[in-house]
């Protein structure tokens, strides 16, 4: 979300003029798709030692075998006709260092975002407390930074106290983060840190030159020594290969422990960015990305993400089918375009599908009095 710096645009842009998807290899050998014959056991462990030929063979299953699987992992693990809300804000937008080539808010391309300062506090909380009256559970907050400066971080930090008293999940993505960072979001009581691997590590060059793929996962490893929940995926469409799509899900499935939240994004081609003529993904491959995402991550919410409002209602469907069980709601995500609560209440209704209430715990009643009482003494915290 946060996005990268560098490269000068010329050779950002050459990196991308005529670009075209990357050539798939041949499908692996039917024997390969016989070892998968226990993923039709939805009860299976999970599992963190995923080959890409395993992977690739789960993808490369016919349509259907492959949904029924997936459907079987799904209704394994969760209720298969509830959706977790999320809502996502963008408290810092624009002038980011990174130059990400799917991102209008790199300061490396021409998409004519204005850069903004961040976000006031109580603006925030109040944002917050508009979404979860509208449905939403989790509450996450951007900023387009390389990584956070230490003077904005008391801003930050009273923002996750402020949602958390609200009875809301958290969640931020900041960019990368350091040692002393992690430790004061998590005594924040941050509840998930997003950090996006965006695709596979061969592939990701070709994308971003300003933040190496071990940056990405390094930081992953210090959200998860520190406590924290992970919310990490990727965004396909970008004119990836399958393979590629494969070896991000083998990246993020075999990890020490899987994220608890892995948002699949389908490209929003914007103007002005070195994506914004790329060819677009058949849907039907799309929806075999989220199939594959919920067998290789049983116990994952597998986000429907960005994208949504180039799907058909059709294709939709077949994503919750697939496994995908979260969204985000509202019309914006960070600086693109969402369906909004009427369109999806409409889909909700034809599918028959209900929104995931966030269970009221005593220990979360108790973290969100005591973010109460902390949120108070942050109301007048300055923004950069």
């Amino acid at each position: 979300m946060a996005v990268a710096a560098g490269a000068d645009d010329g050779a950002n842009i050459s990196r991308w003029e005529g670009a075209s998807p990357r050539p798939e290899t041949s499908p692996p050998m039917a024997s390969t798709v016989t070892k998968l014959d226990s993923v039709r056991n939805p009860s299976r462990e999970v599992r963190h030692d995923w080959t890409l030929a395993e992977a690739r063979a789960l993808y490369d299953l016919p349509f259907t075998e492959l949904l029924f699987r997936a459907q079987q992992v799904h209704r394994a693990n969760f209720d298969p006709n509830k959706v977790q809300m999320s809502r996502l804000l963008s408290i810092k937008t624009g002038g980011c260092a990174e130059d990400c080539g799917y991102c209008s808010q790199s300061a490396h391309h021409a998409s004519g975002l204005k850069a903004s300062k961040l976000m006031e506090v109580q603006r925030v909380i109040e944002e917050a407390r508009k979404a979860k009256a509208a449905g939403a559970t989790r509450y996450c907050m951007g900023a387009a930074w390389r990584s956070p400066k230490a003077r904005d971080m008391d801003a930050v930090v009273a923002m996750v106290e402020g949602v958390k008293a609200l009875g809301m999940e958290t969640c931020m993505t900041l960019g990368m983060l350091s040692d002393d960072d992690v430790v004061r979001l998590r005594d924040a009581g941050l509840d998930y840190y997003n950090h996006n691997v965006d695709t596979s590590e061969a592939y990701y060059s070709k994308v971003i030159t300003t933040r190496t793929y071990a940056d990405r996962l390094d930081t992953l490893a210090r959200v998860r020594d520190a406590g924290m929940k992970v919310c990490s995926g990727g965004i396909v469409g970008m004119g990836e290969g399958a393979d590629d799509r494969v070896d991000m899900l083998v990246t993020l499935a075999n990890l020490d422990e899987h994220p608890e939240s892995v948002p699949i994004n389908m490209l929003i081609a914007i103007p002005g960015t070195p994506l914004a003529n790329v060819e677009k993904i058949d849907p039907i491959d799309f929806v075999r990305t989220i199939a594959v995402a919920r067998i290789m991550m049983p116990k994952s919410f597998v986000r429907l993400s960005a994208g949504r409002t180039e799907m058909s209602d059709e294709t939709q469907a077949l994503c919750f089918f697939a496994g995908a069980n979260s969204i985000f709601v509202g019309v914006t995500l960070l600086t693109a375009e969402n369906p909004g609560e009427d369109k999806d209440a409409v889909l909700f209704a034809k599918l028959g599908l209900e929104a995931l209430e966030l269970p009221a715990s005593e220990d979360h009643l108790q973290e969100a009095g005591h973010a109460r009482a902390c949120s108070a003494g942050h109301r007048d915290v300055g923004q950069s």
